[in-house]
C-alpha cells in the first residue's frame, strides 16, 4: 500500500512463496539491484554460457539473509534445496540450480535474488489487517515475462486497481 513506510518494502510486489502457522516467507520480483547475472556468477565461480542470461539483473528479494541467493523458478525440478510452491514453481537456495542455469540455461524461467521477506508467526496476517498490503493471486507471467517495472502495476490491474490512486491512509468500514 502507498503507506509502506518500511523502504524495504515501499512499492514492491513481493511473492510469497510459503505461508503457514510458522510464518510467511517470499521474494520481492520487482526490485533490481545494481548487479547482472554475469557478475553474480562470477561471484561464486560458476561459467555462465548464455550471453542472454548474462545481463539479467539480480534483484533484492527482501532484507533477511542478503548475502545469500534465491532463484525463484519454473519447472520446478529436483533440486537440493528448494521450497515447492506448486507443481509448476519453487524457490531454490542450492548451489546446484546456478550450475544447471550456467551450463544449460535451464530451469528457462528463473529470477535470482539476494535476500528474503520473513514474516514470523502472525506478523503477515497482523499487517494485513492493518491494510499494509494488497494480496493478488500470483501470476507467473508478471513475474517471469514482464519487465520489473512494470510488474506492480500489472499485478495491482488484476484487481482493477490504479496504484497511483490509492490513497496513503487507511480506513475500516
Amino acid at each position: 500500500m502507498p503507506a509502506m513506510a518500511d523502504p524495504n518494502f515501499a512499492r514492491t510486489l513481493t511473492f510469497i512463496a510459503e505461508h503457514n502457522d510458522e510464518g510467511a516467507l517470499g521474494v520481492i520480483v520487482n526490485r533490481p539491484i545494481e548487479m547482472t547475472l554475469a557478475e553474480l556468477f562470477e561471484k561464486v565461480d560458476i561459467p555462465l554460457e548464455s550471453a542472454e542470461l548474462a545481463q539479467r539483473p539480480v534483484f533484492f528479494g527482501g532484507p533477511v539473509q542478503t548475502d545469500r541467493g534465491f532463484v525463484l523458478h519454473r519447472p520446478a525440478g529436483e533440486w537440493h534445496s528448494s521450497l515447492t510452491v506448486n507443481e509448476s514453481v519453487a524457490l531454490t537456495s542450492s548451489k546446484d540450480i546456478l550450475e544447471s542455469l550456467g551450463a544449460t540455461g535451464e530451469p528457462s524461467d528463473v529470477l535470482i535474488s539476494l535476500g528474503y521477506a520473513g514474516w514470523s508467526a502472525g506478523q503477515l496476517e497482523a499487517e494485513l489487517a492493518q491494510n499494509a498490503w494488497l494480496t493478488v493471486p500470483a501470476d507467473l507471467s508478471i513475474v517471469f515475462d514482464l519487465p520489473p517495472d512494470e510488474r506492480l502495476d500489472a499485478a495491482m490491474k488484476l484487481l482493477g486497481i490504479d496504484f497511483t490512486r490509492l490513497s496513503d491512509t487507511a480506513g475500516h468500514a
